[in-house]
């Protein structure tokens, strides 16, 4: 199998992985997680940020379409999900502390671009379980803003830390022939 061929059935498994996952815990209401950003962190550490990008983007055009045109505008937190991985990951590859630090930096990051877009697009209110305490924290006084990026900060910090580190031990266990199958014919082809 080529590597392109590799990376696009990979790639379409993680867009699965991404609306199956996303869509299980959100049915199952399981508080502060998503896990619909696990596709694309792979897709980001194996294969870079611009293969992570289109995963994520990927991922919210067909949740667009199977859960509701709600979620095409956060296409753009699933294109920062793997644009930063990718970019982490590149520097010296998906190891547990790059792994850890993009967690933490998407745990912040993502619930900023996914307030502004809630905001901008829905008053702040999406229709999920966040939204009870964006209420909350409006009837209290915060601001818009900070009533908004609260409940999503706790559930991205969560969520996000959760998925990288998972993706980083799928990552550690899968075969490096898999990952690099020219590195894997390079070595052949010497010892021959």
């Amino acid at each position: 199998m080529n590597r392109r061929t590799l990376i696009i059935t990979l790639g379409a498994l993680a867009v699965a992985i991404n609306v199956i996952a996303g869509t299980v815990v959100s049915s199952l209401k399981i508080p502060f997680l998503f896990l619909d950003t696990v596709g694309t962190i792979f897709a980001a550490a194996v294969f870079g940020p611009f293969w992570g990008a289109l995963v994520g983007l990927i991922t919210n055009l067909v949740l667009g379409v199977t859960s509701g045109y709600t979620a095409i505008p956060f296409a753009l937190v699933n294109i920062i999900v793997g644009l930063v991985v990718g970019l982490l990951a590149r520097r010296g590859g998906y190891r547990f502390g790059p792994a850890l630090v993009s967690g933490l930096l998407l745990g912040v990051l993502c619930p900023v671009v996914g307030t502004a877009i809630a905001i901008g697009l829905f008053g702040g209110l999406t229709g999920g379980a966040q939204d009870v305490f964006v209420l909350w924290l409006k009837q209290a006084g915060s601001s818009v803003f900070a009533s908004a990026f609260l409940p999503r900060l706790a559930d991205n910090l969560i969520d996000k830390v959760l998925s990288a580190l998972l993706v980083y031990y799928v990552v550690k266990n899968l075969p490096q022939t898999l990952l690099k199958p020219q590195t894997a014919r390079k070595r052949v082809g010497r010892a021959a």
